[in-house]
């Protein structure tokens, strides 16, 4: 099943699904108005019986609302477009991933990063989304996020990594023209963590200590993110942490620090 997203999703609940974090987030069709609402998990239940409870709550089906954009954290397979084959994307995506027999394939395609984004879904999960809403899409959480890093990866000369701090996670990311140069994702949020897998990718691509840069999204554990970044100058001249506000300007979600800045990027600036 492939889902592409075209536009900022007025008139369409975005949910977005992980672990252990459930929100919906509504805009109006009329006026710039975002109303975010995270929804607190159950310890012990499954993310689809949250699922169901929290949209039973809400009660989106009584007020006629039937499309749905859900924004999926889960493990994601990278695949350029020229090697994707629809009829073998799930050997692909079980070789790189374990894979539970409950789970089904699904992709997005990135045509302006000539790649398609595979991952999995619970069945459970995709039942209870298709029972509620009629119009749905879904989307690696992380789209917004590639697009919006990939137009800034052509601003200057240098070349650029990023990083992007979120649910308990550290994605690194980087661009070669119109392709992913590197992507992976660590589960951390610890700052020695993180400055070894920054570091080491980092050395990895042979990146430049005096003349390329280091962009950071997001933070560690609040108490280490000064000392991850003075130990990250240690070693890199040009590190530098993006500011939502400055790039988004007057824009609503731009100084809502409690949504994901993921779902801020969407929000702001729909298929970046």
């Amino acid at each position: 099943m492939s889902n592409n997203l075209s536009n900022k999703p007025h008139g369409r609940v975005v949910i977005r699904i992980g672990r252990h974090h459930l929100s919906f987030t509504t805009v109006a069709d009329t006026e710039p108005q975002v109303n975010y609402e995270p929804y607190v998990m159950k310890s012990g239940v499954s993310v689809a019986a949250n699922l169901r409870e929290a949209l039973k709550a809400a009660g989106y089906g009584r007020m006629g609302m039937n499309k749905a954009l859900a924004m999926v954290d889960v493990p994601v397979l990278l695949t350029p477009v020229e090697l994707f084959e629809e009829t073998t994307m799930g050997d692909m995506y079980s070789h790189s991933f374990p894979r539970q027999e409950q789970e089904q394939v699904f992709y997005n395609v990135l045509p302006d990063l000539n790649a398609v984004a595979v991952f999995a879904l619970n069945k459970d999960l995709k039942t209870v989304l298709d029972d509620n809403f009629s119009d749905l899409r879904l989307m690696v959480a992380l789209t917004p996020v590639w697009r919006y890093l990939h137009k800034r990866s052509f601003t200057g000369a240098r070349n650029k990594l990023y990083g992007y701090f979120h649910d308990q996670k550290l994605d690194i990311i980087s661009f070669r023209q119109n392709r992913f140069k590197f992507y992976n994702q660590f589960e951390t949020n610890r700052a020695h963590d993180a400055l070894y897998f920054l570091l080491y990718v980092w050395k990895q691509l042979l990146l430049d200590a005096e003349h390329d840069e280091l962009h950071l999204i997001g933070s560690v554990a609040a108490d280490e993110q000064q000392w991850l970044i003075e130990q990250l100058h240690t070693y890199l001249q040009n590190v530098y942490e993006i500011n939502a506000q400055a790039d988004f300007g007057d824009m609503p979600v731009a100084g809502t620090q409690e949504l994901p800045f993921d779902l801020r990027v969407l929000l702001a600036k729909g298929r970046v």
